[in-house]
């Protein structure tokens, strides 16, 4: 099968094409043939060596970890998927990704692809979906009528943490760039803080539960806008300042991704159902070309929802 691979830690020119073997199905694993990826920050930091620490891996590493697609081949314990079957799924982390045109998935994290969305938007799903799901709710216990402020609310986890939000009933704020307003306000947002122009640490209080996908001064700012004694801020980029902490008396968690299918079940129902759409900002095709120029516009930080990659 065809992969885009890397060999050693670098820039996006160290992305090569290359024939590598079609694994095998385990006794739980399906084998999906991929009809779409997409990509995301951990992509590009993981080629450029920053989580190498974290992810001690023999090269050659295939990045990507979201796919869509049908399953191809089953494994011989598994009992509720068939061959034939459309499916997406962020699978566990290995250095064996979804930049393929085939990829091995644990049974227990698949989720039925909602018909009603295309394989490019059921890709750009998992893996932004779920880590707003989680930081939301399974970290952030965020529940109805409560304050969220959702940082980069225009990013691809951004997008899905504001409808998830809004689905639940929460008042929605939202840091974004003016010309994402409208977009985000069709989205669910109820109030939006234009980042270049104001600083969103004057303008609010007495916020629930921040969502910090920006680390930096933008998570230290944040601590101000936070209800004293029950705030909770979730951050998927960094650990926090402990005096910060200690001085607001908040609950900071700094969270990592679990892969869950049952969750990715629900937001699949919820996308099924029109509660919540994908927003696919790009799209490339699936090679050499297309996976170094989708790595590019994802490094601008500028990107307007996910970026997708076809096989098609």
């Amino acid at each position: 099968m065809k992969a885009i691979v890397i060999d050693r830690y670098g820039g996006k020119e160290e992305l090569q094409e290359r024939e590598v073997p079609t694994p095998a199905p385990q006794a739980h694993q399906v084998l999906v043939k991929v009809a779409a990826t997409s990509i995301n920050p951990i992509d590009w930091k993981l080629r450029e060596g920053h989580l190498k620490q974290m992810m001690d891996w023999e090269f050659p590493i295939i990045l990507g970890w979201d796919v869509a697609g049908t399953i191809s081949e089953i494994g011989s314990e598994v009992t509720d998927w068939r061959v034939g079957d459309e499916v997406f799924a962020r699978p566990e982390t290995t250095r064996f990704g979804t930049y393929a045109e085939f990829t091995l998935v644990d049974d227990h994290l698949l989720a039925r692809k909602p018909a009603a969305i295309s394989w490019e938007e059921a890709a750009s799903v998992p893996l932004a979906g779920l880590t707003a799901w989680q930081a939301l709710f399974t970290h952030g216990e965020l529940t109805k009528e409560e304050k969220v402020l959702i940082h980069a609310g225009a990013g691809g986890v951004g997008m899905f943490a504001i409808q998830f939000a809004k689905q639940a009933g929460a008042y929605v704020i939202t840091t974004a760039s003016e010309r994402n307003h409208e977009l985000l306000a069709s989205l669910g947002a109820d109030r939006m803080v234009d980042y270049r122009t104001t600083r969103f640490e004057d303008e609010l209080s007495d916020v629930d539960v921040v969502f910090d996908t920006m680390g930096g001064d933008v998570q230290k700012n944040s601590f101000k806008v936070l209800k004293q004694h029950t705030g909770r801020i979730i951050s998927i980029v960094s650990d926090f300042d402990e005096e910060l902490v200690r001085k607001y008396d908040v609950t900071a968690k700094n969270i990592w991704l679990d892969p869950n299918g049952q969750q990715l079940q629900e937001i699949a129902d919820m996308l099924e159902q029109k509660k919540v759409r994908a927003v696919v900002g790009a799209t490339f095709p699936f090679s050499r070309k297309g996976l170094y120029d989708a790595h590019a516009l994802s490094e601008t930080h500028h990107a307007v929802g996910k970026i997708a990659i076809s096989f098609s």
